[in-house]
């Protein structure tokens, strides 16, 4: 195991997408939920202990090498927005051509055969965790940070907020995200059956309608 693997993998300059999907925050904005560097912290920390806790675990245990086909149909039954299911096959299409370029491996070259159209993200950080040499807490690690740090990014672009207030918000959730990752492990670690269905019914009803909007700065 190398930490600088992980710094590698969790680089929002890492060519996996991430930067095109806003994580919920660009239809947050748009409906006034998030104005400030308050109401982003509020926002992110939402995110964090609900669909960031679901998706460190589905990662979690990709990196444990349990079933692919059991994590990504866990991963869907998780996932009630159709937007969001396609933005996550997507986001794992992606994360799976610069993983197979970075850390070849069978496991990767396995499950991009198994899932031509892409599963779901967290399955495939998981799986390229595990080809890098990493645990399962790093993966969920990963997770966690990406939760938050996708809509901290976005919101600077959003709002032309202060970049560095943006960077201190993440600082504050940071003792958060090491809990969160420490339980999406320990569940993962159980079994899928185990594994957590933290669900935010607002982000799966703004999604759907972000998909329809014409024109949109991000992805999702």
């Amino acid at each position: 195991m190398t930490r600088s693997a992980l710094l590698v993998l969790a680089d929002g300059r890492f060519p996996a997408g991430g930067h095109a999907h806003s994580g919920g925050a660009e239809a947050a904005v748009k409906a006034g939920r998030i104005k400030d560097a308050d109401d982003l912290e509020a926002f992110c920390r939402g995110r964090l202990h609900t669909t960031g806790l679901t998706s460190a675990g589905l990662a979690a245990a990709a990196a444990y090498g349990l079933d692919p086909y059991e994590l990504d149909a866990a991963a869907d039954a998780r996932t009630p927005s159709p937007a969001l299911r396609a933005a996550a096959r997507r986001l794992g299409r992606q994360l799976m051509r610069a993983a197979r370029a970075t850390w070849p491996s069978p496991g990767l070259d396995a499950l991009a055969a198994a899932f031509p159209r892409g599963a779901h993200q967290p399955v495939v950080l998981g799986t390229t965790a595990r080809a890098a040499g990493l645990g399962p807490e790093d993966a969920a690690h990963c997770v966690a940070y990406e939760t938050v740090g996708g809509p901290a990014t976005a919101a600077v672009r959003l709002l032309g907020l202060d970049p560095y207030r943006a960077t201190a918000v993440l600082a504050r959730l940071a003792p958060e995200m090491d809990h969160v990752a420490e339980r999406a492990t320990a569940a993962a670690r159980e079994g899928v059956e185990a594994l957590p269905a933290a669900s935010a019914p607002l982000l799966d009803l703004t999604a759907e309608q972000h998909a329809a909007w014409p024109v949109r700065l991000f992805a999702s």
